[in-house]
């Protein structure tokens, strides 16, 4: 591009040739519900919600919290909170900052500043510490990872104790 002036108008064209980062949609007090085979498997809720899938690497954000409620097939209900959140659509990864709190329907706890959750591979994980609370753990550390169920779960750095079955 190419612009000429008159004047002293040299920051006004400046910022008309910066890049902005727009978002294509925005919502406040929102809450979203998701469906599959018209059965609800989550209802997503939060203060302000951007869209910016319009950019070249696109993402969804929702910068002053979100909640989240999942449905299984059971009608079980799992919820996680979060102060920050983004899912990532080309990765299909949603990361959640600030005072992550996952609790599950049997009980499950988890605790940590930051949570990923890998959609494709129905993965969760976070390298930072966290606290974990079940039936069997009672666990706080460093790293740990499991699949969506809890039926595998990983622990890195940690401490406390837990059950194990022979």
């Amino acid at each position: 591009m190419f612009f000429s002036c008159k004047g002293d108008n040299l920051e006004e064209v400046r910022r008309m040739s910066e890049y902005r980062q727009v978002p294509v949609g925005e919502a406040s007090n929102f809450e979203l519900r998701y469906t599959d085979s018209l059965e609800l498997r989550a209802i997503v809720k939060g203060k302000v919600y951007r869209d910016f899938t319009n950019q070249d690497f696109p993402y969804q954000e929702f910068p002053e919290g979100v909640r989240v409620d999942y449905f299984s097939e059971t009608g079980d209900t799992s919820t996680v909170t979060a102060n920050y959140g983004v899912i990532y659509s080309n990765t299909k990864l949603i990361d959640l900052q600030g005072d992550v709190n996952l609790i599950t329907s049997d009980g499950k706890h988890l605790q940590s500043p930051q949570l990923y959750f890998d959609q494709v591979n129905n993965w969760i994980f976070t390298e930072k510490d966290f606290e974990f609370t079940s039936q069997d753990y009672d666990m706080t550390g460093t790293g740990i990872d499991f699949n969506k169920d809890f039926t595998q779960v990983r622990f890195r750095g940690k401490k406390g104790s837990a059950v194990l079955k022979e």
